[in-house]
């Protein structure tokens, strides 16, 4: 079984990402390909939801074969999908809602965990359980930037990773806030480009990607907001 890292480290490397590709994958001869487009476009990290069947295989298939990608499980509903998550080698996990089976299952077994909120009594929920970094989601559903400064202004410890509506053309304006640590987004690898195997086309956004990524950190340096 492998050994997950520690909060910190998984939020030292999401701060060095900026950026995590949200990744279905409906076939796992799709992971390594993929995972190597990722990575030529310099993002070195993903998120396996656990939307199709066969998304732990993907993930195993991942961490066996490209152990330099930083790779977590998203759209993880239940604790059983938490452990099978672990069992194939995810080094974190993403919930879109704050279970708290799932949450208490990853605390008690030391899984670095990020449970989506979109209203105060979640934040305070996963407060209430040590958790200072979470999912804001849907993002741009929910209200966007002005509504995820509003409902961290009463939480000054408590960071965000926003998902859900983010793309090439909002990404920094997010990352330019200085509560979020990262954000999640499909654009650079939709599930339709993996299932036509385009891992050129993949790369390409990826690039680009990475490219808003560190004008979005250079951005954040002169934010205080």
């Amino acid at each position: 079984m492998t050994a997950f890292p520690s909060f910190g480290d998984v939020l030292a490397r999401l701060r060095a990402v900026r950026i995590v590709p949200v990744i279905t994958i409906d076939d796992p001869e799709d992971a390594i390909p993929l995972a190597r487009a990722l990575m030529d476009g310099g993002l070195a990290c993903a998120e396996i939801t656990f939307r199709t069947p066969r998304a732990p295989e993907a993930l195993r298939r991942i961490t066996a074969e490209v152990p330099e990608m930083f790779v977590g499980a998203g759209t993880v509903l239940t604790a059983e999908q938490a452990k099978r998550a672990r069992d194939a080698g995810a080094q974190f996990i993403v919930a879109p809602g704050f279970g708290p089976r799932v949450v208490e299952h990853c605390l008690e077994h030391d899984i670095p965990v990020f449970p989506g909120i979109a209203t105060p009594t979640e934040v305070e929920a996963a407060l209430e359980r040590g958790l200072t970094t979470l999912k804001f989601f849907p993002a741009e559903q929910t209200g966007g930037l002005d509504y995820l400064k509003a409902i961290a202004a009463p939480y000054v410890d408590v960071s965000f990773m926003p998902t859900g509506g983010i793309n090439a053309e909002n990404v920094a304006k997010y990352l330019a806030f200085k509560r979020v640590v990262a954000c999640g987004g499909s654009w650079m690898a939709p599930a339709d480009w993996i299932a036509e195997r385009q891992f050129a086309r993949i790369r390409d956004a990826a690039l680009r990607a990475t490219e808003i990524a560190r004008g979005g950190i250079a951005v954040a340096a002169g934010v205080a907001v």
